[in-house]
């Protein structure tokens, strides 16, 4: 009988024996802990593992890819409301969103992109440099629940 994990493109990730990674935000200043899982080089989609650390949001904030996050444990914060493990979240491109973990506990999540992952936030549409744009940059690297106010 042929092996299964054999058959091309088979693949098995152990979360369990993976460390974090960081996936940095150039636009913050900071990253968030995450263990790459795959990704199709075809098509750009891609899933890993995030976890938003306790008090964590990633503020206003828009791809140009569809995105689900998959809440495995914590509570999952977003501009919708509140989410609890075993809840999925499918977010449209191009959606204005934030989303991250309540200041109780953190929160891990299985993200999965539809296409390559972006990011872009409301301040990099102001002038380089320009007073508007270095408020609107130091009010998102607060990643707190005061960065969406």
């Amino acid at each position: 009988m042929a092996d299964p994990a054999a058959d091309s493109g088979f693949e098995v990730y152990d979360s369990n024996s993976m460390e974090w990674d960081e996936l940095h935000i150039d636009q913050l200043g900071r990253g968030v802990p995450i263990k790459a899982f795959t990704s199709d080089p075809e098509t750009g989609m891609s899933c890993q593992l995030i976890k938003y650390k306790a008090g964590f949001i990633n503020p206003w904030h828009t791809h140009n890819c569809a995105h689900g996050l998959y809440v495995l444990s914590g509570t999952l914060r977003t501009h919708k409301g509140e989410f609890p493990a075993g809840n999925f979240v499918w977010l449209p491109e191009g959606m204005t969103m934030f989303h991250g973990a309540t200041e109780e506990e953190d929160c891990v999540i299985l993200f999965i992109t539809n296409k390559p992952f972006d990011i872009h936030f409301p301040f990099e549409d102001e002038a380089d440099g320009s007073p508007e744009q270095q408020a609107g940059r130091d009010r998102a690297a607060q990643c707190s629940m005061e960065s969406v106010r």
